[in-house]
């Protein structure tokens, strides 16, 4: 038996795929937010957290960007601030079998909020 027959038969193709999207999502949320970021490494932090996140199963792509005017606006003695989730805009495409879950988080202001959603499955 293979681990889909035997941990995941209970659930849809479907909702297996949101599954592992909301999964990858969560551990990016969690493992990143606090990360020192600047405008010098921000590149470099988006490209490494797509890389790292696409390693997780079903993980098709990762799109991710950081706010930049929010780090224009950095002015102290370090040149950095800690990486928080109203500067985050993700996407994480997440595909199993025939199914594709687009997974989203970003701040939305009418929220105050860096909210975290299914954006579309098909």
């Amino acid at each position: 038996m293979d681990v889909d027959e035997k941990y995941f038969k209970n659930i849809t193709k479907r909702e297996r795929a949101i599954f592992e999207g909301a999964i990858t999502m969560g551990a990016l949320f969690h493992q990143f937010v606090g990360t020192p970021v600047s405008i010098k490494n921000v590149e470099t932090l988006e490209k490494s957290i797509a890389d790292a996140m696409t390693l997780q199963p079903c993980i098709n792509k990762v799109e991710i960007k950081i706010d930049r005017e929010i780090l224009d606006k950095v002015k102290n003695e370090f040149d950095y601030i800690s990486l928080t989730g109203e500067m985050l805009d993700v996407k994480v495409v997440s595909d199993y079998s025939d199914k594709r879950a687009i997974i989203r988080l970003k701040f939305i202001p009418e929220l105050n909020y860096p909210l975290m959603f299914v954006e579309e499955v098909y």
